[in-house]
């Protein structure tokens, strides 16, 4: 698949390269696994002379024996091999003296986790040497947690240091359906949904479909649910690495809010334990949930509801780790037969995330969410605001445009005490408006 979009994510990298010929640049790239980031920075450096280094995940001594034969190939240079990351990093940034380059560190968390001091060691080094030397030291991690850990706490070693620091996000919806276009151009509305039910936009899920030629509703789901499919172990393998020890837990508490228990007491009484700090930890350390307030409450409002905030992974909690009986005894029609089931259900609320997108992609707006007051009884899919233009975009979303209804969407939004100050449009959207 040919590379797609990232037109900021470019100019950032492209113009730290250029600073880096006068004095070094530090760029940091945080981003969830299979989101294509080491792709993003070898597109940047089409041309460009670099030193790319995977670390692999063991000891201090096999990392430096892999980066001393990596700049051999890479470089043509002979490092001396001390056994320690730090000595070979100094004598990369002594080479960038006279030779500017580009020195990229993928599985940046494994030196930290072979070697502690490590990190203190590239802080001293760094600071003794950036301005006299061009490099341009990129680093990045799939282990997100220990990405932020080591960048975002101020009392580590390496806080501060950057000179840039960017995540990479996931596909707009209007780069998937691009992408979908080019491999299909007479796709259905169900077959773009799929796609963006099953990949979230995660690049490495979509190339893997469009790879395979399934670029339509029935080809996409027998390439999920067959024996060799990415997306049937993808989750284990992607979640297992950042939780370790305590994954069960926390696959416990994902599989609930991919079910449909979506507050800390329904959560808390279907796993059998207080949830509240594994919720705050699932939300601020690795990202893979986040609350949801009615629009217009207040920001300490406890009118909470948790969503998973990866589309694969709300797909994988609430089809496969949910139906692992099935997937365990390669039951691999079945498991096709319960998505098909409840794809319809399941998808309505896959449409409203994508129409969230979709207008935060496309509309000038200062908030945008969804609505329900205490009682439950009125309950809005969308609402989207411009504090600017005090215009307001309230919507209805429906899989099938004949079931909307706009009068009763009124009504209901007449009883949004926060809508009256705005200039209200009323939107009924169906897969016919994605």
């Amino acid at each position: 698949m040919k590379f797609y979009d990232r037109e900021v994510e470019l100019g950032t990298l492209r113009k730290n390269q250029e600073m880096s010929m006068k004095s070094s640049t530090f760029t940091v790239i945080t981003g969830r696994r299979r989101i294509g980031k080491t792709s993003l920075i070898l597109e940047s450096l089409k041309g460009c002379d670099y030193l790319y280094f995977q670390a692999p995940r063991g000891s201090a001594s096999a990392i430096c024996e892999q980066l001393v034969e990596d700049a051999r190939e890479g470089l043509g240079i002979e490092l001396l091999n001390t056994g320690r990351f730090r000595d070979l990093f100094k004598q990369l940034m002594q080479h960038g003296e006279k030779n500017g380059f580009t020195f990229i560190i993928d599985e940046f968390q494994e030196l930290e986790k072979a070697d502690g001091s490590t990190m203190s060691g590239i802080q001293n080094i760094w600071d003794l040497n950036k301005g006299r030397t061009r490099v341009n030291l990129i680093v990045c991690g799939s282990i997100y947690s220990m990405m932020i850990k080591i960048f975002q706490n101020s009392r580590e070693p390496l806080f501060g240091r950057a000179t840039s620091k960017f995540n990479v996000e996931p596909f707009r919806p209007s780069v998937v359906k691009a992408i979908l276009k080019d491999h299909n151009p007479c796709y259905e509305p169900d077959d773009l949904l799929l796609l963006y039910m099953v990949t979230g936009g995660v690049p490495k899920y979509v190339e893997s479909l469009m790879d395979a030629g399934a670029t339509r509703f029935d080809d996409m789901l027998d390439a999920v649910c067959t024996h060799d499919s990415l997306f049937i172990t993808e989750g284990m393998d992607l979640l297992v690495l950042e939780f370790g020890k305590e994954y069960g837990m926390y696959f416990s508490i994902l599989r609930m809010i991919a079910l449909g228990k979506n507050t800390l007491r329904e959560i808390s009484d279907a796993v059998g334990t207080e949830a509240g700090a594994h919720l705050d930890r699932l939300e601020k350390e690795y990202r893979l949930v986040r609350k949801s307030r009615p629009m217009f409450s207040a920001g300490n409002s406890r009118d909470i509801r948790w969503k998973i905030s990866d589309n694969y992974l709300d797909f994988y909690f609430r089809f496969i780790h949910s139906g692992i009986s099935i997937v365990g005894e390669k039951r691999y029609d079945k498991l096709r037969e319960r998505i098909c089931r409840d794809y319809a259900q399941y998808s309505g609320r896959v449409l409203e995330d994508y129409f969230i997108a979709k207008l935060s992609e496309e509309e000038d707006l200062t908030g945008i969410g969804s609505y329900w007051d205490r009682k439950g009884q009125n309950e809005i899919d969308i609402i989207a605001v411009d504090d600017m233009s005090k215009r307001a975009i309230v919507t209805e979303v429906k899989r099938d445009p004949k079931r909307a209804d706009i009068s009763k969407l009124k009504e209901k939004a007449g009883t949004v005490h926060g809508l009256k100050e705005y200039d209200v449009e009323y939107r009924a959207l169906s897969l016919d408006d994605m």
